[in-house]
Parts: C-alpha cells; structure tokens; sequence
C-alpha cells in the first residue's frame, strides 16, 4: 500500500507541475498588458512604465519569467497581486474560508440527496418513483447552474421571502448558493449509483445470497450498494472539481466574496500572480481529494486491495 501511495503522490506532483506549466502560458497569451491594465486612466511617464515592468519581472523573457515563478514557489513565494501589491496567499486565504463552505455544503448536497435517491431509484426501478425520479436527476443535470440559481432566487426570496438573495453571512447565506450547485451534483451521483445497484443486482453472488434466504433488504444494503459504490466514490471526486469551478458563476449571482469572485476579477485585471496562485489552490485540492478517492477504492472493495 506504501508503493501504491508514493507512486500517486509522485503521479499527482507531475499533474500539479503540469497544469502549473499551461496555466502560466495560456495566461501570457491572453491580450493586453497587465501593466497598462494596472495604470489604466492614470498619467504616467514611460519610465515609469518601464519601472514597473521591471518591478514585477514583466521586462524578462517568458521562459525566464516562467523559471522564476516555479523557483519562488518552491520557496513559498507567489508573489504580489499587480492591481494592489498584496501578497497573493494573504489575498487568497482570506476569501478561502468562504469557497470553501460553500463548497463542502455543495458536495453534502449532492452526496447525500444522490446517493438517497439512486437508491430509492433502484430499489423500486420501473415504477412511478423511479420514474420520477430519473426525471428529477435529468432536470438537475440538464439546467445550468446560473439558472437554478435565479430560479431559487425568485422563488425563495423574491416570492417567499424566506432567504437572502445574496451577501455572506450565516447558514441562511449558504443554503441558496449551495443548493444550486448541489442540484446538478446530486442529479449526476444519483444516476450513477442507480446503473451500477442496477448492474450489481444481476450478479452471481447477489442471487447466491437469495437463494440462502438472507432478506431483501440486507441484500440491497449490506451487499450490493458497497458493490456499487466505487462508480459514485468516482464521481463524488471528479464533482469537486466542478464545485470548485461552479464556484466562479455562483458567487458571482449571489454577490458573494470568495476565491472564485478573486479569480474572475484577477482575469479581468490580467492580474497573473494571483490568477495562478487560485489555480495552484484549486488543483491541488482537486488532486488530493482524487488521491483520497483513489485510495479509498481499497477500504470499500477488499479484492482491489489484495491486488495493491
């Protein structure tokens, strides 16, 4: 299990560099100079300018800038926003905790409401509920975010009045914005844990297990859901990834304060230290979370851990 362990950790350290590594160029080819962003509507003498380029090492060639970069960041050094000259990780890390509530209430959601109703799904297959259901989770899927979001919003708080429309605060500020995130995640976990029960039912064992006479329901609940469960534990990985990203849209609908509203003005602003210490942020929690899932595949089945 060590081995397996240090070769992901190797594996998710190349991933990380990569991504790093495109991010940093996809970024310098986007238009515009940061520079001239920076003093937009300002008077300033072209030394000035030249001042500045050479302050934030803009005047150097993009390989050495890029060398530069990977090297600060090992130091733990990522640099200062160009907009304020604020030190990019105090920047990011005070809207951390906001983006990161939203997320982890996001992924509860659709977890919790995935897993409840691909069961209830399965269990009662081809008939009424399931039908409902399935149309449910095509909705949920179907709908992008933003839109769920503005459903919710004149529904909750424009009709009913039960929920803040936007700002940060308590749980009543999270409940809108994770929900719309959680809908499409749910609909999505939802479907797969219904295929794989699906699946899992027509097996050997599971009919060896009636015909010994254990109930239905240990059937279904102690045997086949564990079975089915690695398909959803994947998905349930690879969805952080799309909260995280969902994160941009929602917060900026509720007017929220977070990474993601960072990010979307970093771009704007051509503000590149801070755009790709958000992304450093973001990929590495992408990465250990699916490191954790990878890992994870060997407590719920015993034959991949005998493999490992």
């Amino acid at each position: 299990m060590l081995r397996v362990i240090l070769n992901r950790l190797l594996v998710s350290i190349v991933v990380l560099l990569s991504t790093l590594t495109l991010v940093f160029f996809l970024l310098h080819l986007l238009p515009g100079d940061p520079i001239n962003i920076k003093i937009a509507g300002n008077p300033v003498s072209p030394e000035v300018v030249e001042k500045l380029r050479h302050e934030f090492g803009l005047d150097q060639p993009l390989y050495k800038q890029y060398f530069q970069y990977i090297g600060k960041m090992f130091h733990g050094d990522f640099g200062k926003s160009l907009v304020d000259n604020e030190n990019v990780m105090v920047k990011l890390m005070a809207q951390f905790p906001a983006t990161l509530s939203l997320t982890l209430l996001s992924m509860a959601i659709s977890v919790v409401f995935g897993l409840l109703l691909g069961v209830l799904s399965a269990v009662y297959r081809y008939r009424i509920l399931d039908h409902l259901i399935r149309l449910l989770t095509v909705f949920g899927i179907s709908m992008p975010t933003f839109w769920v979001a503005i459903l919710l919003v004149l529904f909750f708080s424009v009709q009913l009045q039960w929920l803040p429309a936007s700002g940060v605060g308590g749980f009543q500020y999270l409940l809108l914005p994770a929900t719309s995130m959680g809908i499409v995640g749910a609909g999505l976990i939802a479907r797969m844990v219904r295929n794989s029960i699906l699946e899992v039912v027509n097996e050997p064992f599971v009919r060896t297990l009636r015909a010994k006479g254990l109930p239905e329901r240990a059937v279904m609940y102690q045997h086949v859901l564990r079975n089915a469960l690695i398909p959803a534990v994947t998905m349930i990985g690879m969805l952080l990834g799309e909260l995280l990203a969902g994160a941009v849209v929602i917060e900026s609908v509720f007017a929220r304060q977070g990474v993601g509203r960072v990010i979307l003005d970093a771009i704007l602003a051509k503000d590149l230290p801070v755009v790709q210490g958000a992304i450093l942020i973001t990929a590495s929690i992408y990465i250990i979370v699916n490191l954790i899932v990878d890992l994870s595949y060997a407590i719920i089945d015993p034959r991949i851990r005998q493999q490992k």
